[in-house]
């Protein structure tokens, strides 16, 4: 092989290893936050990249020559990223559609406040329980744990060695449906004292009806689910560590399936 077509060779390689990282960071948690730039996104990816490249060059790898098979590999490589990000942060959207439950019930359900991350409304319980569960990812070093998973994907899924496999649906198909189940788990306590207020405020309607329970009832419910809210926070934070432990497992369960 000569100078020219090892050089081609590893830039190829190079950009393999870019395109993965950057369709990663366009789906994972804080490093696809609206607030960072694309320039510095594109920039971090980069740095990543040259630090990995030394690690995971392999001189058996086969990169086409021809414009087509080569850009079906980018395909495949940015499909990976892609599909990691989204795994990481399936959490994360979980909690947020806890806190819009939570919101309805409460009744915050027409009040949003701008989401710095996103840019778009969130509800403001779920923006609180979204901060403070990225507030526990970070002290918890998650963030850490996300760039071995990068590192580790290399590992596992060798550049231009990306097989799609039908396991891969199933698993992501399976980890949607938990992310609800997730949800619902969060919001259990406010939502059944919730719902024990109304059935008393309904008895209460039903006994006294010259008492207007809906200028009661809506403050009372308020100061009711805050209340519950503020007692099972430290039963939140305990459980969003088990949660996240059980998401590092599924990416890379998810890993071991391509």
């Amino acid at each position: 092989m000569d100078f020219f077509a090892l050089m081609q060779s590893q830039v190829g390689f190079f950009l393999l290893i870019f395109v993965r990282i950057s369709g990663i960071f366009m789906m994972m948690p804080i490093f696809s936050s609206r607030n960072i730039t694309g320039r510095v996104k594109a920039g971090f990816a980069l740095i990543i990249t040259y630090i990995l490249f030394p690690l995971v060059f392999s001189k058996t790898a086969v990169i086409p020559d021809d414009f087509l098979p080569y850009l079906f590999i980018v395909a495949g490589e940015l499909l990976v990223g892609l599909i990691l990000g989204f795994v990481s942060s399936l959490m994360f959207s979980a909690i947020q559609m806890a806190g819009q439950l939570l919101d309805m019930q409460i009744g915050f359900g027409m009040i949003n406040v701008i989401d710095p991350l996103s840019g778009q409304q969130a509800p403001i319980i779920g923006n609180f329980k979204f901060i403070l569960a990225l507030i526990t990812f970070l002290a918890t070093n998650g963030h850490h744990v996300l760039l071995s998973a990068l590192f580790a994907s290399f590992k596992l899924i060798p550049v231009t060695g990306v097989v799609v496999n039908v396991a891969v649906t199933e698993f992501m198909v399976d980890m949607i449906g938990g992310m609800f189940v997730f949800a619902l788990k969060i919001s259990v306590p406010v939502i059944v004292s919730l719902l024990l207020t109304d059935m008393a405020l309904g008895i209460l309607a039903r006994t006294m009806p010259q008492m207007n329970i809906f200028v009661v009832g809506v403050p009372g419910k308020i100061i009711i689910g805050i209340f519950v809210l503020s007692m099972a926070l430290p039963f939140y934070i305990f459980f969003l560590e088990m949660a996240f432990d059980g998401m590092y497992k599924n990416i890379f369960r998810l890993l071991s399936f391509f």
